[in-house]
């Protein structure tokens, strides 16, 4: 794969990545941005091994998934869960708050499961893509997906 060939590869699906690692990164843009960063980067440098048969956009995702799971065994948490889902909006507050409850519910969530259930439902990726972009069986993402959709329903209702 030429520069050109994965510079257009990348501007086609990076908003996509982003929102996706957004979402992954329970809302922590900057940690987002971070690891889009390192994925784009470990991306470029191994353009040699993408497969033209495959998808790009399916070779990308399971890099940035793949180095998400790499910086969340290496991180040390700094904030205890509970203080999370005690924070709340002030009145006025910015769309910054819009989704804090859903973010808490994803980080509630074990990462498998919460991986399967954002490139299920946000980026429309079959349980076959999701598969290949970590490296499971389908079955496994279907059963990543129903568990993730009943933790989900619960944690959400503790926020009605």
């Amino acid at each position: 794969m030429t520069r050109e060939q994965f510079i257009n590869h990348v501007e086609g699906c990076q908003r996509a990545l982003r929102r996706f690692l957004t979402a992954l990164c329970c809302g922590d843009s900057q940690l987002a941005e971070d690891i889009a960063q390192e994925s784009l980067i470990k991306a470029y440098l191994s353009c040699e091994g993408f497969r033209e048969d495959a998808r790009f956009t399916t070779w990308i995702y399971r890099i940035a998934y793949n180095t998400f799971v790499t910086h969340k065994r290496s991180a040390r948490p700094t904030e205890e869960l509970d203080q999370a889902h005690t924070a709340m909006a002030p009145e006025g507050a910015d769309s910054s708050f819009e989704y804090q409850e859903l973010h808490a519910a994803l980080d509630g969530l074990p990462p498998k499961e919460r991986t399967a259930v954002l490139l299920f439902y946000m980026d429309s990726y079959s349980t076959k893509e999701i598969a290949e972009i970590t490296d499971t069986s389908e079955a496994a993402v279907r059963q990543h997906l129903s568990r993730g959709r009943n933790h989900l329903r619960n944690i959400l209702s503790t926020y009605q």
